[in-house]
């Protein structure tokens, strides 16, 4: 995972998911990143689920915490990727890089060409997104003599968005 917010760009001028020409900042939450959760962790020992939110601090911090008792008690619990603003979730799963996920995730490729192939897309704007999937720890390669071979260790990906209406410290305390 990065130790600092990555900056991404559209994929192309006609990227579906670009409005305008300007980079978009994608930051992640700064416990997660300082986490290093999956850092020496072999892919094949990753959780079978990834989940990516966006959610306030104090909610991940509780959801954070409750992870962290399920997994003293012996269970699985997923990878959790936060993002506190919805516009960097958002920027991170563009419509092409969840297309590109989707295609690894349901078969292998045997390098990134062939995943380039497979998509209709040129090898760099492919490469780029699998950078930027990597630095977030969804994608890993292994190599494969000269290719290196894209895989996404999870077995599946949660996206979680939540919206509810804020609460005041009067709101929550009976009466």
């Amino acid at each position: 995972m990065p130790d600092q917010p990555n900056t991404n760009t559209p994929d192309t001028p006609d990227d579906a998911n670009s409005t305008d020409s300007a980079p978009e900042e994608i930051v992640m939450d700064d416990i997660e990143a300082e986490a290093g959760f999956l850092e020496d962790r072999d892919p094949e020992d990753y959780p079978s689920v990834l989940r990516i939110t966006s959610n306030s601090e104090q909610a991940h911090r509780q959801d954070a915490l409750d992870r962290f008792e399920r997994w003293e008690d012996g269970e699985e619990i997923p990878h959790v990727i936060n993002f506190q603003n919805p516009s960097d979730l958002r920027a991170l799963l563009t419509d092409r890089r969840v297309e590109l996920l989707r295609s690894i995730m349901t078969e292998r490729p045997d390098s990134i060409r062939q995943l380039a192939e497979r998509l209709n897309r040129d090898v760099k704007s492919i490469h780029d997104d699998l950078q930027v999937l990597t630095d977030y720890d969804i994608v890993h390669f292994e190599q494969a003599g000269r290719a290196k071979r894209p895989f996404v260790p999870y077995d599946t990906i949660e996206v979680s968005l939540e919206i509810s209406t804020p609460r005041s410290a009067d709101d929550a305390a009976p009466a």
